[in-house]
């Protein structure tokens, strides 16, 4: 049970609200961090070699299984020796942590506790950062099974200092989409695990911050930040990067996946969440997957693979818990998944991900990089979960 507290609201100035005043901070996650020069976090080879042809689209658990396999052994070989505290990796770290136990989760999930004892379960270096934080979400993940509370102190006594700071009216502390996806499933899962209603109760006074500035009501989809609110496509259209509302798609999914059902705004986030997938899963491609400019697919010529994963996560998970309807979303999901088997290498490299930036842009299909890969797991673990069984032949 949470402890009871009294939930100060605090009112947000009109003049943020309709983005009159923004100030962004320097170092957002759109900038390359110093590791970006270790081959670990991504590149795009000239040539990758030729793709898989030993995957199936097939919705049976043991094909599902071993394209998650393939995927992972690839991108745990280049980051072994390599690991970073930053948002690229953490979003590799959560879907390690992902993987099924039936899919020899245990090895990756063995790395991941590696991985936070070789930094003793710091956060990154900006106490005040989304960026910095999303590496809590592998940490308490660990903590769940391990119940060691060294590997959550450091980050409890960060968020205690996030939650005890002001806001500032100029200066919003989630200012980028992306950033719903990096803290708040922290600090929710904190409060599950502590029973302390605070840490959900600020992430809750946030969220809505960030939404009344950058969610479209009337489209359902969100800005990158209030630099794009009044930027348009080629075609006239608003422009939405896919990988943005990718992000929040899986950071609604997460979130909601802790949250208690009794939680006075839950259904706020159920409406966000249906409204965002019904909007998405209507801009799917052909070939299933989303180009980096949601509203103007024929501005880029490829999939955005990383954004298409964390679509496939976040609607795989409504169509498992029932949050979604699934005669309507599994077919969407199907697709999906089989779209992205499309982009896997021979060698387990997942390619045509977008690198690291702030706005949709062309790169190439060999492009890998570890955040993309992270929601490939994301979405195969939930995809693992909606397959059928193997049958045994008689």
């Amino acid at each position: 049970m949470y402890r009871s507290m009294h939930f100060r609201k605090r009112i947000l100035p009109l003049f943020v609200v309709l983005g009159l005043a923004f100030t962004a901070p320097q170092n957002a996650c759109g900038q390359l961090p110093a590791s970006e020069t270790i081959p670990a976090i991504g590149d795009s080879p000239a040539d990758a070699g030729p793709f898989a042809k030993d995957l199936s689209p097939a919705f049976r658990k043991k094909d599902v299984a071993y394209a998650l396999g393939k995927v992972a052994d690839w991108q745990l070989k280049r980051v072994e020796g390599n690991y970073e505290q930053d948002w690229t990796m953490a979003a590799l770290y959560a879907g390690f942590m992902a993987v099924p136990p039936a899919v020899n989760g245990a090895k990756y999930q063995d790395a991941m506790l590696s991985m936070g004892k070789q930094f003793s379960w710091q956060l990154g270096n900006r106490p005040e950062h989304a960026d910095d934080h999303a590496i809590g979400q592998t940490y308490l993940e660990l903590y769940e099974t391990k119940h060691d509370l060294a590997m959550v102190a450091p980050t409890r006594q960060s968020m205690d200092a996030l939650v005890a700071r002001s806001d500032d009216p100029k200066k919003l502390l989630w200012w980028w989409c992306d950033a719903l996806f990096m803290a708040p499933p922290v600090l929710a899962k904190l409060s599950k695990d502590t029973g302390d209603r605070k840490y959900i109760d600020f992430m809750n006074r946030e969220w809505w911050i960030t939404s009344s500035l950058l969610y479209d009501s009337q489209l359902h989809l969100y800005s990158r930040d209030a630099s794009f609110l009044d930027k348009k496509e080629a075609n006239g259209k608003k422009l939405f990067w896919a990988r943005g509302n990718g992000w929040v798609m899986a950071g609604l999914a997460r979130v909601l996946e802790v949250m208690p059902e009794s939680y006075p705004d839950r259904a706020r986030y159920i409406t966000q969440y249906r409204e965002m997938a019904k909007a998405i899963a209507a801009l799917q491609g052909s070939d299933g997957l989303w180009r980096p400019g949601l509203l103007d697919a024929t501005a880029y010529p490829l999939p955005e693979v990383s954004g298409s994963a964390f679509n496939t996560y976040a609607l795989a998970w409504g169509v498992r818990t029932g949050l979604l309807d699934r005669k309507e979303y599994l077919p969407v999901v199907q697709k999906a998944w089989a779209g992205l088997l499309t982009h896997i290498y021979a060698d387990g490299r997942l390619g045509c991900i977008q690198p690291i930036g702030a706005s949709p842009d062309k790169f190439t299909v060999t492009s890998s990089y570890v955040y993309g890969v992270g929601a490939f797991l994301l979405a195969g673990s939930e995809v693992y979960q909606l397959s059928e069984p193997t049958r045994i032949k008689e």
